[in-house]
């Protein structure tokens, strides 16, 4: 199963958000620079992640883009859903965990099973966390550059 590149950058960007934006406003250049991710790509994910309440804009000078709640309450399961990413491991397999074939599938059960404990794991980590593991490997680096 691979994880759409969707997903991965609207999580890396919300990291990097919350990494520097120090309760001011994030342009989303500033954040597409730093993550090497298209800006136009960026731009069309922070469109459904505000519209999915996980970000706000401001406008005008200084403006840009802030986190719409307190990152340990940003589950990593509630980013990849607002940026319409399916969490099933199988391209058949409906959201829900149903099955979209015809017919029922007989490993049908794997599959659901196996989609359950992605979303469980996804859902038991929040951007905090994901945050946290960014400032320890940064001030390692830091560190072992000084």
């Amino acid at each position: 199963m691979r994880m759409s590149t969707k997903a991965q950058y609207a999580v890396r960007a919300l990291v990097s958000l919350n990494l520097i934006c120090e309760g001011l406003p994030v342009s989303i250049k500033e954040i597409s620079e730093r993550e090497n991710i298209s800006l136009n790509y960026l731009e069309q994910l922070f469109v459904k992640l505000r519209r999915g309440e996980i970000v706000r804009s401001i406008r005008g000078p200084g403006g840009g883009y802030l986190l719409a709640r307190n990152p340990a309450e940003i589950r990593i399961d509630e980013i990849i859903d607002t940026v319409d990413e399916s969490i099933m491991p199988l391209s058949c397999m409906n959201d829900d965990g149903s099955c979209g074939c015809d017919s029922e599938c007989t490993t049908q059960a794997v599959w659901r099973g196996l989609g359950l404990q992605i979303r469980n794991f996804l859902a038991s980590m929040t951007l905090e966390d994901l945050t946290e593991e960014g400032r320890r490997r940064q001030a390692a680096c830091n560190s072992a550059h000084n």
